[in-house]
């Protein structure tokens, strides 16, 4: 399904370390361009994050959500059964739904073509648990104390990052680890995520020096899901276990969760635009 927008809204963040003056100018004036000129601006931290009854009062048909991944799922989340769509655009670390949509391309080229109709529309595959739902992945194991580093990095700095890897490191190694139930093996970390046709869990390995460094440069530098891993299954559910409390990012927020802990494919309850 294609089609044009004339009442689009923005949701972006002042505060956010990813913050960039010159490319919101450059997503207002997209929009004007287009004839489609921003009806609303939500500017976290002042402005909450609308949900479906403000976004129908507002008659808006198209939320720009223009941050990090983390608050495109509370956007998403807040906005199920409303009957617009969301497009992601890339403003935060690591913008993998973003990438997933669109391709790894700068926010007006998205922008330009979603307004244009270049376009689908459609829901988009989900991972759903008693935690919550995450569009993009589920990152679960003692090895998501990286992503504690990786916040301290982009805070404060690369030195006070080097305080914190090590403390990461051990967890990753010596910590009890996380298995998907019934194929026995515990890693480090596992990933979930969601496609199509289930949701696919890969471990991560860390069999030699190699491998640890490239996963600290993968959390640290960009993607995650870069560093070594192998797949163990895919399915609708998946459950994973382990001997201590189970640490989770969903979508980059971090989180904890009881052991065992069952994760089942979704589909998301609004609809996104895919330019890809």
């Amino acid at each position: 399904m294609t089609g044009n927008y004339p009442r689009p809204a923005l949701v972006c963040n002042g505060q956010s370390g990813s913050h960039d003056d010159a490319m919101l100018a450059e997503i207002v004036e997209t929009c004007r361009a287009a004839g489609a000129p921003l009806s609303a601006v939500f500017a976290l931290p002042d402005d909450d994050i609308p949900d479906a009854a403000e976004l129908v009062r507002q008659n808006i048909d198209l939320l720009l959500v223009w941050t990090g991944d983390g608050t495109i799922n509370a956007a998403a989340t807040k906005a199920a059964g409303w009957n617009g769509a969301i497009l992601p655009l890339p403003g935060g670390t690591l913008n993998l739904l973003s990438k997933e949509l669109h391709g790894d391309r700068p926010a007006p080229e998205i922008l330009t073509d979603a307004l244009r109709g270049n376009g689908r529309r459609r829901p988009i595959p989900t991972i759903r648990s008693e935690g919550g739902d995450a569009f993009i992945t589920i990152v679960a194991g003692p090895a998501t104390r990286w992503a504690e580093v990786r916040e301290t990095m982009r805070q404060d700095g690369l030195i006070e990052a080097s305080r914190a890897a090590p403390d990461a490191l051990d967890t990753m190694l010596n910590a009890p680890g996380v298995a998907v139930a019934g194929h026995g093996r515990a890693y480090p970390a596992i990933i979930l995520t969601p496609t199509a046709r289930g949701i696919r869990a890969d471990g991560i390995l860390t069999e030699g020096t190699a491998d640890v460094l490239r996963h600290g440069l993968a959390w640290l530098g960009g993607d995650f899901r870069d560093g070594p891993s192998e797949e163990i299954v895919s399915g609708e559910t998946v459950v994973l276990e382990s001997a201590a409390p189970i640490s989770l990012e969903y979508d980059g927020e971090l989180g904890e969760t009881a052991s065992p802990a069952r994760f089942g494919l979704g589909t998301s309850a609004v609809d996104f635009i895919v330019t890809a």
